[in-house]
């Protein structure tokens, strides 16, 4: 099982595809068209900060996958206003990159991308802040 990732706009690296198709690989039903992979930090909150939760959506194309997005999302707002929004959403499918001001195209985030998921990694693999989840 591998992770197509060469043809997307964006670098994703072999570091990320390699870790993503392991979460797969442990999924006990092995043919799923889809699969959608959440990571939480149990700690993150509003008030006290912490790791963004991140989401990522893959389908299954013949023996392979395809990322369709990466979504980072984070707090706005203050009070009992304080919601759960996308602050940066990377959709390889659509071609567009939002942020928290608004869409481009998707080739506006090749600077920000390999930041994001260099720290995403070290966050993952490295610090283990993220209670992982694949459905």
């Amino acid at each position: 099982m591998r992770i197509l990732y060469g043809d997307l706009t964006l670098p994703v690296s072999q570091r990320l595809g390699d870790n993503l198709s392991r979460l797969l690989l442990q999924r006990e039903n092995k043919e799923p068209r889809e699969a959608v992979i959440n990571f939480r930090d149990p700690k993150y909150s509003a008030e006290r900060g912490g790791y963004h939760p991140v989401e990522i959506r893959l389908e299954r194309s013949g023996h392979n996958w395809r990322i369709c997005y990466i979504t980072d999302f984070c707090y706005v707002g203050q009070g009992q206003d304080v919601e759960l929004a996308k602050s940066l959403d990377f959709d390889f499918q659509a071609g567009m990159f939002q942020d928290i001001s608004g869409y481009y195209p998707i080739e506006t985030a090749l600077q920000i991308y390999p930041i994001w998921e260099e720290n995403f990694i070290t966050y993952w693999l490295e610090m283990q802040v993220f209670d992982v989840e694949v459905s």
